[in-house]
């Protein structure tokens, strides 16, 4: 079968490899399509723990059961699935185990023509969407579900600012919080990306190349409940000023790097917190798929390519103009 695999330090390459072979407690899933994440080019940049070379990439994928390796399995052969890329989360639901792991690195991915998972990885794929859509799911949905719902304890009437949008998480938290009945606000660096979430339901949207400090925003708004962020640096002060009381900063990212100083003096007066966050436990997988259904959320497709174009497409994910997932199908 056809994989994409990390071969060496930067070095991404298509490989025909055998397909994986079912043992007891396995799905073998026939992969119909795949979405790509920052992860994978991080890996691809040697930017992540426990790399190994050889292995398949990629986390995000839906497909179509075609063997399992216990036949009290069976049912699930020929179902329309969606995994979960969790690896041994572990019984504390509020932080991972230290064997956790996500499918891609250091075991193989979904970046193939078939995937070989637990069959506990395995979830019905919401009626409402395609595969593509499915797809595009995993990863960033559940990270947005975790931050908005378990950290940020969302609630509707709220008001919730979500930092970047357009990004993969930064997309799903927005759809939630929205689904949810929270007032959702979005920062960008792109006026194009602005109009769009506007358009889409945003109670206002800024751009932080323009407004650093979001004055007008504290001064007509009243602040906010809950910020979610994936970016960290300096802005976090920001932020901090723009909180209601007892308000909550939720970030899973720090691509800006490190604060060089924090407004402590304002966190203990207001009551406020700065929470970590990271992906999400099995069960929150399960409930952001019912939450998805729910509330018929599709999620924002950027483009979809064919699954012979991923790799020249790393390239392509942090473009500045590109809003939702790309997504790829496997014929």
């Amino acid at each position: 079968m056809k994989a994409l695999v990390l071969t060496g330090p930067g070095q991404i390459d298509w490989k025909e490899v055998d397909k994986p072979a079912l043992s007891t407690g396995k799905a073998l899933v026939k992969m119909k399509a795949i979405a790509l994440n920052r992860r994978e080019e991080w890996i691809r940049q040697g930017k992540y723990p426990n790399i190994r070379y050889g292995v398949i990439l990629g986390s995000d994928g839906s497909g179509v059961v075609d063997a399992v390796g216990d036949e009290k399995d069976n049912s699930w052969i020929g179902q329309e699935v969606v995994i979960n890329p969790n690896i041994d989360w572990g019984p504390d639901p509020d932080v991972q185990s230290k064997k956790y792991g996500i499918l891609g690195m250091p075991v193989n991915g979904t970046f193939a023509e078939y995937c070989l998972v637990d069959v506990d990885r395995l979830q019905p794929k919401p009626f409402h969407l395609d595969f593509l859509q499915a797809a595009a799911l995993p990863l960033g949905g559940l990270t947005a579900f975790r931050a908005l719902f378990r950290q940020g304890e969302l609630k509707a009437g709220q008001n919730v600012l979500i930092s970047g949008f357009g990004g993969g998480v930064a997309q799903f938290a927005f759809l939630f919080a929205r689904a949810a009945g929270a007032n959702v606000y979005v920062t960008s660096g792109s006026d194009e990306k602005i109009a769009r979430a506007l358009k889409m339901g945003a109670k206002g949207a800024y751009n932080y190349k323009k407004e650093s400090n979001y004055s007008d925003l504290w001064k007509t708004k009243g602040g906010f409940n809950l910020i979610i962020d994936s970016a960290g640096g300096d802005q976090v002060n920001n932020f901090i000023k723009v909180l209601r009381p007892s308000g909550k900063i939720v970030f899973y990212g720090a691509t800006n790097g490190l604060p060089s100083k924090i407004d402590l003096y304002r966190m203990f007066w207001n009551q406020l917190s700065l929470q970590g966050t990271t992906m999400g436990n099995d069960y929150e997988f399960s409930e952001m798929l019912t939450f998805v259904g729910k509330h018929q959320i599709r999620p924002m497709i950027d483009s979809i390519r064919p699954f012979s174009k991923l790799a020249e497409s790393f390239a392509d994910i942090t473009l500045p103009n590109k809003v939702g997932k790309i997504v790829f199908k496997i014929d």
